[in-house]
């Protein structure tokens, strides 16, 4: 394993904090520096490494090697072009840019500068996705047929005062925020995306200006289709993805911590209940931060593209985005 690679983070919120846990995990000396105007101090305190105020500093280091960005969306691209420029890999926090012409400028610089783009789908890494994908590409649940996911939290009292209620720093409300994890994992199962109709609201956080709730349905290329429940007024946090084919399914239940247990729930197609299922129960911490770092990592040594790269970012922001132009259409939006 690649252990000497060292890593700058830049952004110092919730994300940064759960990405220096992963990297410390792996290698505790590799990170170097957490860059930020804000909170810099005290999270470079907490992970014992230095802290800067100057992100575009920080990305030309000759001593950095990654560079993880936890920013709000608007400065992804900026940052991220910025460090691969400078020869850096990156892995970028979703979504990947604040449009789809900045996340295209984003690929097309990992491909310029001969350095890998990771975007932070982070679910991908889920133990029961990946279970649930194995299945799936192994032909135990057969054709898939369709994939349904509903995806909530109970959001904080202030949201409406952190950046991501602000259309001037984040890509899009909570469709894209949180619904684009949805959105990858459908890629992935399914493949690209054709159509989607979508219609967002704000049921409950007035004074935003972003949705606090979508829902969604799409087709993909293969024919499957998929729906998307996303919302911010889910009082009990609720996190499931059930895929079923012509000969089974696998449902995914659970994140762990507040969104309970994560599991899966198998079976195969029976016409006569009872109805048998087999259930996996993945208890303790989420797991997913880690494995998606050592995959990231694993990427880099081999000279691969990562699980989630660039391109993964970019498609699904484009399938967010044709979601957003549906309910604005009030129609089904074609996609590419």
């Amino acid at each position: 394993m690649t252990n000497n690679l060292n890593v700058a983070i830049i952004g110092a919120g919730l994300q940064c904090k759960r990405r220096a846990a992963a990297i410390k995990e792996w290698n505790p000396s590799s990170l170097k520096v957490i860059a930020s105007l804000h909170n810099a101090n005290t999270l470079a305190k907490e992970f014992r490494c230095e802290s800067s105020d100057e992100w575009e500093e920080t990305v030309k280091r000759k001593d950095i090697d990654v560079v993880v960005i936890t920013t709000p969306p608007h400065l992804h691209a900026k940052i991220s072009i910025a460090a691969m420029e400078n020869g850096k890999h990156v892995l970028c926090e979703k979504p990947l840019a604040s449009s789809v012409k900045e996340a295209e400028q984003m690929v097309a610089s990992a491909k310029k500068n001969s350095v890998i783009l990771k975007c932070g789908f982070n679910h991908r890494h889920h133990p029961a996705i990946l279970d649930a994908k194995k299945m799936a590409d192994q032909g135990k649940l057969g054709k898939i047929l369709f994939i349904r996911s509903r995806y909530g939290i109970c959001a904080r009292p202030e949201y409406e005062d952190e950046w991501r209620a602000d259309p001037k720093q984040a890509a899009g409300g909570q469709f894209m925020e949180q619904g684009v994890h949805a959105i990858d994992l459908f890629r992935w199962f399914l493949g690209d995306v054709d159509e989607v109709a979508c219609m967002t609201s704000n049921h409950y956080f007035k004074k935003m200006e972003l949705e606090d709730d979508g829902m969604a349905i799409f087709r993909s290329r293969s024919g499957a289709t998929a729906s998307l429940h996303t919302t911010l007024a889910q009082w009990k946090n609720l996190f499931s993805f059930e895929v079923f084919g012509e000969d089974g399914y696998a449902i995914v239940e659970g994140l762990g911590g507040g969104y309970g247990d994560e599991m899966l729930i198998t079976g195969k197609r029976d016409f006569k209940a009872p109805f048998k299922d087999e259930i996996t129960y993945y208890r303790g911490n989420d797991k997913s931060w880690k494995g998606e770092w050592m995959e990231f990592i694993s990427s880099i040594k081999e000279k691969r593209k990562p699980l989630g790269d660039g391109t993964d970012g970019l498609e699904a922001l484009r399938v967010g985005f044709a979601a957003y132009e549906s309910q604005s259409k009030k129609r089904f939006v074609k996609i590419g």
